[in-house]
């Protein structure tokens, strides 16, 4: 069920649409010192997602004040980017979970399959299981659940948190905007 949305091109162009929306809102607002914020767009090199996706896909929104004695950056939120890592957010959510498990047979068959290395999924699997839950945002939020989200079965845990009768898009989607602060400074 989730493995179709790792390759699903509609669905990543939802994912640019919200950025889109989210950099929009950013703009709007303008700089604290009262400033008009300027396109300052950048290129990420995102690994995994469909190979149709045009070359949109992989510019960060960002933006710099117009005045020059201010000049500060503001970066927007992003469901499409999840802090600094390389694959999309995506994927980051999704793989980790695809591997959980017993069986090596699923590792083997996830490397293969997506060309994403043992050694990444692990390292995604030690984020989610030390470095999210030590977080300055994990620590604000787990709290926000009638159910205590269990920190040794992130990321799956978060997406059964989220759990919706729409769609595993809709749960996937609702996973990534919440994580969407993560992608930006104040978090990090």
């Amino acid at each position: 069920m989730y493995q179709s949305l790792l390759q699903d091109a509609s669905f990543f162009a939802l994912l640019l649409r919200i950025d889109e929306d989210l950099a929009a809102k950013t703009r709007a607002a303008g700089c604290p010192c009262g400033g008009s914020l300027h396109s300052a767009r950048y290129r990420r090199k995102p690994r995994g997602g469909p190979a149709s996706l045009g070359r949109d896909f992989a510019l960060r929104a960002s933006f710099c004040c117009a005045l020059e004695g201010c000049r500060r950056r503001a970066t927007p939120p992003s469901v499409r980017f999840l802090g600094r890592k390389v694959f999309f957010g995506l994927w980051v959510v999704l793989l980790p979970v695809l591997r959980e498990g017993p069986s090596a047979q699923r590792l083997s068959r996830l490397e293969e399959r997506f060309s994403v290395s043992r050694r990444t999924l692990l390292r995604w699997q030690r984020w989610w299981r030390e470095t999210f839950p030590a977080s300055r945002f994990w620590q604000a939020a787990r709290g926000l659940w009638v159910q205590p989200v269990a920190t040794e079965a992130l990321p799956g845990s978060l997406l059964a948190a989220f759990a919706s009768p729409e769609s595993p898009g809709e749960q996937v989607l609702a996973v990534l905007q919440w994580l969407a602060p993560l992608s930006s400074r104040s978090w990090v």
